[in-house]
């Protein structure tokens, strides 16, 4: 038989080709590689930057840090000393959100139990779609899930790990309106009628987000009011879902993101009873609440929703990400809406058990096992461990208000009911002039120019934002197991360094 291949595509004939049993890789080479990495990363990530006389981060403008990476890709590989300064580059001039001053965001600090999890996870490199490829993982994730819906109060149910808790209640509003009509699963939009989801007027920006990539449009969400704390009224919920005439979703915050206030569960739950409304709870930030006996009551009447967002990688450290989407649904409710049965991996006649194989629960195909991270940490403090946690961060955030009270020029928003605190600082060349035409507008520069001052510095990181009539103030945040009474103190003493001259 005539050789049908007698050159390789560029010419090339086969004997002087690269051989194929040539790995292009030497593993004992990328092995050593890969512990030097890891020394770097010890060195800058988890001791550097977890000490409070180093930085949280050494600000470079965008060009400067450009040319400081040396981003550009090219055609040839770089040494690995080379290779090792670059990872040296990202941790020197990333901001370190383990640092016990790092108080900008809704996650901070580092489980090394967690940790461990996800380095893991990276080394394991599977997918957690079906039980053949990743059988651990099928297992870990549904006994989280269960753990996780046993702390709302529900005995049956399901779930599914979610990429973020804007997903997780995407993902409720999809099933919400699947529930109601499964038919627009294959006929689309043209087989349902308008719908409206009502929500919190400071509920998460997913909602908006969620409510216009599935087509349900923006302008059908109905905003509820809330009260002087920010949590939802029920009466004003009820009037609204009685002017409506659609069928209709409901989205109630637990822990609001700017104000962390938690909306009366049971209450809302009596509306959403009456009316035959799915209620999910937007517990991404409060969620971790239940593991305490003494905060579990702020999400009291959780157990009569329909569906929960939760996301560990925030109070409870489980590292990015880590986000649940809780069901009290035993209908198989995720699996109907979301399922393509791909017949190349969900075969039906494997040797085990099919329904191990529950990649078809989520849109998503590759999914990495973020169940991993919080099963390792929680395997290792335990449910008590946890709860010590949410309770220390408490018990930080009264002490931070009581030594805010003693100081002039902090003014306190509201009163916290969860673990961000809003305040103004008033510079004293503006204090006893708050009746002044431009009060407001020096009030609103304030907090950018200590902001700037602060990350320049790189002394610490807070956030700061503006919220319907008040003008830009501060948001504490408090959630790192290696924060003490002395960064509280330091908080407060950097403030007024940074902002007394202005």
């Amino acid at each position: 038989m005539a050789n049908m291949f007698p050159l390789s595509s560029d010419g090339q004939d086969p004997a002087e080709l690269p051989d194929l049993n040539d790995p292009l890789m030497d593993h004992s080479e990328g092995q050593l590689f890969l512990n030097e990495a890891f020394k770097i990363i010890i060195e800058e990530v988890l001791c550097k930057g977890t000490d409070v006389k180093q930085k949280v981060c050494d600000w470079k403008e965008p060009e400067h840090l450009a040319l400081l990476l040396d981003l550009e890709l090219r055609a040839a590989g770089e040494p690995q000393q080379r290779l090792l300064q670059r990872v040296q580059d990202v941790a020197k001039y990333s901001v370190k959100t383990s640092h016990p001053r790092f108080f900008n965001q809704l996650f901070a600090g580092v489980d090394y139990h967690a940790l461990a999890g996800r380095f893991l996870s990276e080394a394991l490199n599977t997918n957690l779609y079906t039980y053949e490829v990743a059988p651990v993982f099928v297992l870990i994730e549904t006994e989280v899930l269960r753990s996780l819906r046993q702390l709302v109060g529900w005995t049956e149910g399901d779930g599914v790990f979610c990429p973020g808790g804007s997903t997780s209640n995407m993902f409720a509003m999809n099933l919400a309106r699947y529930r109601l009509f499964p038919e627009i699963k294959s006929q689309g939009l043209w087989a349902v009628p308008r719908l409206t989801i009502f929500t919190s007027a400071e509920s998460h920006y997913s909602v908006k987000k969620g409510a216009a990539y599935l087509g349900i449009g923006t302008d059908n969400i109905v905003v509820v009011e809330v009260d002087e704390g920010g949590r939802l009224i029920p009466e004003d919920l009820e009037e609204k879902i009685e002017l409506t005439k659609s069928q209709c979703q409901r989205l109630c915050p637990s822990g609001t993101t700017v104000r962390g206030a938690f909306d009366p569960l049971d209450r809302i739950a009596d509306v959403c009873e009456k009316h035959t409304v799915w209620m999910h709870v937007d517990g991404a930030w409060g969620g971790s609440v239940l593991f305490s006996e003494q905060h579990r009551h702020l999400m009291k009447g959780v157990a009569r929703a329909n569906s929960v967002a939760w996301n560990p990688h925030k109070l409870l450290m489980a590292g990015l990400q880590c986000s649940a989407l809780l069901l009290h649904d035993t209908t198989n409710l995720l699996k109907k809406c979301h399922s393509a049965n791909a017949t190349y991996l969900f075969q039906q006649d494997k040797f085990y058990d099919v329904n191990l194989d529950i990649g078809d629960k989520t849109v998503q195909c590759g999914r990495k096992d973020d169940c991993l991270k919080l099963w390792l940490m929680w395997k290792a403090v335990g449910s008590i461990g946890l709860a010590e946690r949410v309770d220390k961060a408490f018990n930080l955030v009264r002490y931070l208000v009581e030594q805010m009270r003693k100081r002039e020029g902090f003014h306190l928003l509201w009163e916290p009911e969860f673990l961000n605190v809003c305040f103004w600082f008033i510079p004293p060349s503006m204090r006893g002039k708050e009746g002044n035409a431009d009060y407001q507008d020096r009030l609103a520069n304030v907090a950018p120019v200590i902001k700037e001052r602060m990350i320049k510095q790189g002394t610490m990181m807070v956030g700061y934002q503006p919220l319907g009539d008040k003008v830009n103030f501060f948001r504490m945040i408090v959630i790192s197991t290696l924060v003490s009474k002395e960064d509280m103190d330091f908080f407060l003493d950097e403030i007024e360094r940074l902002g007394n001259d202005l």
